[in-house]
């Protein structure tokens, strides 16, 4: 079988690896233009090593990318975490068409930030969807999906690298053997059952003091490591990255700073506390210890984060 890969970043090159080490007749490798002062994609480092033809369309809504998709005279094109949004002509190139990784249980989470709105929304499952995809975003029939538990302290990071990313290239290659046997199926989904959320970014990462703990610890765990959840000290950003929820109701007001110790930077919130253990400063790369950021900026018990 004839296959073209379509992806980027270290899922595309894990799903390549499969299926190099496997034998796979791999004809073409399409991944993202390159990007000016970034270091290259690890899919196109690969596929450079192997000696497979590379291809980085700027676009593939022109004719010439879909006589480039056409011309590989390919069986299956396997869409491993695209970003860029491909017509149906282009996704119906190969004689059995596109299958494409979705990080979430379709026809919940379309959209770009999948993994990030389960967590935020204080959901204990999640999982992923090999689909086929049309011209729709995320609304294809489904192939086949895997579920996976998001544990209560679970972050971002953790969710996708340890469960969502592995289970995934396990779950295309499980695919492509579907395939061969002429058994991959195409179950349609039912849209008004799902959701759809644009991306989580600075705006739905901002930490509100005056929602409960839960709900405040739910936003960081969803934003550690990306976009990085954030509140304000003295009208200057401060992104918090790990940390715990205390549930036992503390004195103080929403966004109180009630205690500062070794253990982080204990925040007041509706119902419970935030302990803040790492954080990043306005201004800085570096993630230091809470601790050492109170000392440092002279952040004093009674403060309240989040004010103007």
């Amino acid at each position: 079988m004839r296959i073209v890969v379509h992806g980027q970043q270290a899922f595309g090159r894990a799903v390549l690896e499969k299926l190099l080490e496997r034998g796979e007749d791999v004809v073409a490798v399409c991944t993202a233009p390159d990007k000016e002062g970034r270091p290259d994609d690890p899919l196109k480092t690969l596929a450079l090593e192997r000696g497979l033809p590379l291809h980085q369309p700027p676009s593939w809504k022109t004719p010439q990318a879909l006589e480039l998709m056409r011309s590989f005279e390919s069986d299956v094109c396997l869409m491993a975490y695209v970003l860029l949004l491909v017509p149906e002509a282009v996704l119906n190139a190969p004689a059995q068409g596109s299958f494409q990784y979705h990080p979430s249980l379709l026809p919940m989470h379309r959209g770009p930030s999948s993994i990030n709105w389960p967590i935020a929304l204080g959901a204990t499952r999640t999982g992923l969807s090999i689909f086929w995809p049309d011209a729709g975003l995320d609304e294809g029939p489904i192939l086949m999906q895997k579920t996976c538990e998001i544990g209560p302290d679970e972050t971002l990071g953790d969710v996708y690298f340890n469960k969502l990313f592995p289970l995934g290239v396990e779950a295309m290659i499980e695919s492509l053997d579907l395939l061969k046997k002429g058994e991959a199926p195409k179950i349609p989904q039912n849209l008004k059952e799902g959701s759809y959320e644009s991306w989580f970014g600075k705006k739905e990462a901002q930490l509100d003091w005056q929602k409960s703990a839960r709900e405040n610890y739910n936003i960081i765990r969803a934003a550690n490591p990306q976009p990085g959840a954030w509140t304000t000290h003295r009208g200057e950003t401060l992104q918090i990255f790990d940390s715990a929820c205390e549930d036992e109701k503390t004195s103080g007001a929403p966004g109180e700073v009630v205690r500062i110790d070794d253990d982080g930077i204990l925040v007041a919130a509706r119902g419970g506390a935030i302990r803040m253990k790492r954080v990043r400063a306005s201004g800085s790369r570096e993630k230091i210890p809470a601790r050492e950021y109170a000392e440092k900026s002279g952040l004093t018990l009674g403060e309240r984060l989040g004010e103007k």
